[in-house]
C-alpha cells in the first residue's frame, strides 16, 4: 500500500481511495465497491480539493477562490452549501458526527479519514517513500528530495517516512477497523432488522410524550414501507417496553432479534423542534448514522412524517449502499395531535385483550374521531375493538359486529390504502360471515399494502391455522413474532396454534413462556385445553384454580374450563356442579359454545350439537376453530359435525 501526499497530487493522475470510496481523476469519477456513483460536477470538485489537502483546514475562501472565482456571494454560499450537503448525502456522512468531512464553524472544512494512493506512481517516486506532512503542493522540492542519493538526504528521507508513519498510522489503523466494523449490505434475499426505540422526550414536559411517541411511531411506519423486501421493522408493542429503559443495546439487540436499533431524542421549545437520531449497530454497539433535524414548529405531524421519510432514505442508503426508490405515500395524519394521541392510547389498551381494556380502547378510538372524523386508522381501530370484544366474549355479536363492520368500511372509504383497515374488514369476513375465501383475499391485500404490519400476518396466519393449512400457517406466524417479538398475543397465539396442530408439549412450553412474560394475560387459559389433551389434569385444575382467583369467580368461562376437565378426568358429579355454577351467573350472555366442552367431556354429545346449533345460530365467533380444536375430536365421526363444517364454510356441502 503506498501512503498518498497532497504533494502528488500534481505529479501524475492518480487513484485515491478512502473507506469504501475510490475517486478515479482521469475520468473524474466517484466510485463505491466498483459502482459508479451520481455526482455534480461542482460537487467533485470540492471533494478533488478536500483530498487534495487532507487532513488540513481548507477555508471556504480558499473554495470560493478555486471554485467560483466569478460568482457573487450569494451564488458562491448556495453553490458551496449545496456541494457539500450533495457530498454527505453520497458518502453517508454526517455533519453531527463526520467520517469524512468535517465542518469547523466559520472557518471551513477539513477530509478527515485516511486516503491511500491506489495506483503505481510515476517511476521518478519510489513506491515506498512517503513525503511529510509539511511539505507544500509545489511537487519540486519533493522530487528533489526523493531523486537526491547522498546519505544525508536518504537520513532524512527516512526520518520523513518514519514520522509520516506516526502520524498518518493512526488514521490507516482507524481506517481498517472501521472497515471490519461497518455494516455489510445484506445479500438481496436476507432482510435486515431494526428496532426504532422508543424517542426520548427532552422537553422536561411530560404533556407533550405524545409527540416523542407519534416521532418513534412515525419513524416505524415509514422505515417499515421504504423497502419490506430487505428491511424489517420491529412493531410498536414490542420497542415500547424500552421506553425509559437503560438495557443496554446489545442486549435489546438479543430481545428483539434485531442487527440495528434507532435512538432519537426531541426538544421542543415554543415555535422550534430539534428532532436528533442515530442508527446504532447491535453487535458492536457502533454508531454507523446520525442526524440532527432543527425545524420551525408548525404542522406538527406532517413535520414527523418529512423527518422521519428523510432518515428512513438515508438509513437505508447506510445499510443498503444504494439510494432506494421512494417508499409508498405514508396514510394522511390526523389534522389534531390529540386525535393521533388518543389514536396510540387506544393501541395500547386493545393490546391487554381484557374487558376493560377493550372498553378503554373503544373510548379511546372514539374520541379520537370526534377530534378528527377523517382519520382512518382510528376507525380501524374501533373495528378490530369491536370484532375482539365479541371474539373474547365480552360483548353479543349481534351488538357489536355491525359497528365493527361500519367502522371498517368507513376507514377503507376514507383510505383504501390502510393496510389495517382490510385486516379489519377481513377479521369481520372470517369471524361472523365465514366467508373465508373474502377474509383470504383482504389478508393477502393487508400484508401487500404493509408487509411490515404484524397483525396483518399474525391473523392471517390464524385464518391458515383455522383451515388446518399448519404449513403456511406457522412460517406467517413466525414472521408476525419477528417483527414483533414482545408481543404478548402474538406468542400467545403461537401456543394455541400449536395446540390446534396436536402438538401438545411444544403448545405447553409456548404458554409457560408467556405466562413467565405476563402471568395474567387472559387468552394464555387455553392452557388448561393442553393439559388436558395430555392427561395432565391436576396440572390443569390446578390453571382453572388460579384464573378463577384472578377473575374473582366472575366469569363463567373459567367454571366451563372446569368442568370440561371434571368430565374428561372422570369426575361427572364434580363436572355437573361447576356446569350448573358458569350457567348461575349473572356476569352476562353466555356464548353457547362455552357450553359446549363440558358436555364433551360429560360424554354427552347431544346436549353437545344442541349447544353447537345454538352457536351457529348466533354466529359466535369461536366456531372458526371447529375444524382444528381437539376439543370437538370425540364428535367429528358424527354426521352432525360435518352438517356444522359445511354450515360455517369449513367444508364443502
Amino acid at each position: 500500500m503506498q501512503v498518498w501526499h497532497p504533494a502528488l497530487q500534481r505529479m501524475i493522475p492518480t487513484n485515491l481511495r478512502f473507506g469504501p470510496y475510490e475517486l478515479h481523476s482521469r475520468i473524474r469519477q466517484l466510485h463505491k465497491h466498483g459502482v459508479k456513483l451520481k455526482l455534480r460536477p461542482q460537487s467533485y470538485r470540492v471533494l478533488e480539493v478536500l483530498l487534495g489537502r487532507a487532513g488540513d483546514l481548507v477555508s471556504r475562501e480558499e473554495l470560493r477562490q478555486q471554485l467560483w472565482p466569478s460568482d457573487t456571494f450569494v451564488d458562491f454560499e448556495h453553490g458551496l452549501n449545496t456541494s457539500v450537503k450533495d457530498l454527505r448525502n453520497v458518502l453517508n456522512d454526517s455533519a453531527i458526527d463526520p467520517r469524512y468531512i468535517e465542518t469547523l464553524p466559520k472557518l471551513g472544512y477539513r477530509f478527515i479519514a485516511a486516503v491511500e494512493l491506489t495506483e503505481r506512481p510515476s517511476p521518478a517516486v519510489t513506491p515506498t517513500q512517503s513525503v511529510g506532512p509539511s511539505d507544500t503542493l509545489d511537487p519540486t522540492p519533493a522530487i528533489a528530495q526523493i531523486e537526491s542519493r547522498n546519505t544525508r538526504a536518504v537520513v532524512a528521507g527516512w526520518v520523513v517516512l518514519l514520522i509520516s508513519v506516526l502520524v498518518i498510522g493512526g488514521s490507516v489503523a482507524g481506517y481498517f477497523q472501521w472497515v471490519h466494523s461497518r455494516p455489510h449490505s445484506p445479500p438481496a434475499n436476507e432482510r435486515v432488522m431494526v428496532a426504532v426505540l422508543p424517542f426520548e422526550n427532552l422537553t422536561g414536559d411530560s404533556a407533550q410524550e405524545y409527540f416523542s411517541d407519534g416521532m418513534t411511531e412515525e419513524m416505524i411506519a415509514q422505515l417499515g414501507r421504504a423497502d419490506p423486501d430487505h428491511l424489517n421493522v420491529i412493531a410498536r408493542t414490542s420497542v415500547m417496553h424500552y421506553k425509559h429503559s437503560d438495557e443496554q443495546v446489545d442486549q435489546i439487540g438479543r430481545d428483539l432479534g434485531a442487527q440495528y436499533v434507532l435512538e432519537g431524542s426531541v426538544r421542543r421549545d415554543p415555535d422550534k423542534v430539534r428532532i436528533s437520531a442515530q442508527l446504532i449497530q447491535t453487535k458492536d454497539q457502533s454508531r454507523i448514522w446520525a442526524r440532527q433535524y432543527d425545524r420551525q414548529l408548525s404542522g406538527l405531524l406532517a413535520l414527523q412524517g418529512e423527518i422521519a421519510q428523510e432518515a428512513a432514505d438515508e438509513i437505508l442508503v447506510a445499510l443498503g449502499d444504494r439510494k432506494l426508490p421512494s417508499a409508498p405515500p405514508a396514510a394522511e395524519p390526523p389534522k389534531s395531535d390529540e386525535a393521533y394521541d388518543l389514536y396510540l392510547r387506544g393501541r395500547y389498551f386493545l393490546a391487554k385483550r381484557t374487558k376493560q381494556g377493550f372498553q378503554q380502547a373503544a373510548e379511546c378510538f372514539e374520541q379520537a374521531i370526534a377530534k378528527d372524523p377523517t382519520y382512518a386508522p382510528a376507525y380501524a381501530g374501533l373495528a378490530d375493538t369491536y370484532t375482539l370484544m365479541s371474539e373474547y366474549g365480552f360483548a353479543p355479536p349481534s351488538e357489536v359486529i355491525p359497528k365493527a363492520r361500519a367502522a371498517a368500511l368507513k376507514a377503507l372509504n376514507l383510505d383504501g390504502k390502510l393496510a389495517e383497515a382490510h385486516v379489519s374488514l377481513a377479521a369481520i369476513a372470517q369471524n361472523f360471515d365465514w366467508d373465508w375465501q373474502t377474509a383470504d383475499k383482504e389478508f393477502r391485500r393487508a400484508i401487500a399494502l404493509d408487509p411490515n404490519y404484524a397483525t396483518g400476518h399474525h391473523w392471517y396466519a390464524e385464518h391458515l391455522a383455522l383451515l388446518g393449512r399448519f404449513d403456511e400457517a406457522f412460517p406467517e406466524m413466525q414472521r408476525a413474532r419477528q417483527l414483533d417479538p414482545l408481543s404478548l398475543i402474538i406468542q400467545t397465539d403461537n401456543a394455541v396454534f400449536l395446540y390446534f396442530a396436536r402438538q401438545y408439549d411444544p403448545a405447553i412450553t409456548q404458554f409457560r413462556a408467556v405466562l413467565a412474560m405476563e402471568p395474567n394475560f387472559p387468552r394464555i387459559h387455553i392452557l388448561v385445553c393442553a393439559y388436558v389433551q395430555k392427561g395432565q389434569f391436576e396440572d390443569a385444575l390446578a390453571d382453572v384454580q388460579k384464573w378463577r382467583r384472578l377473575d374473582d369467580d366472575s366469569t363463567y368461562w373459567t367454571w366451563t374450563l372446569a368442568a370440561y376437565t371434571y368430565g374428561k378426568s372422570g369426575h361427572p358429579d364434580q363436572a355437573r356442579d361447576a356446569l350448573e355454577r358458569a350457567r348461575s351467573l349473572k356476569f352476562g350472555p353466555i356464548d353457547p359454545l362455552a357450553l359446549v366442552a363440558p358436555y364433551v367431556g360429560l360424554g354427552d354429545k347431544d346436549q353437545a350439537f344442541a349447544w353447537l346449533d345454538k352457536a351457529v345460530a348466533e354466529h359466535s365467533p369461536g366456531l372458526t376453530a371447529l375444524k382444528v380444536d381437539p376439543i370437538f375430536d370425540p364428535l367429528r365421526s358424527d354426521p352432525r359435525f360435518q352438517a356444522l363444517l359445511v354450515r360455517v364454510g369449513l367444508d364443502k356441502p
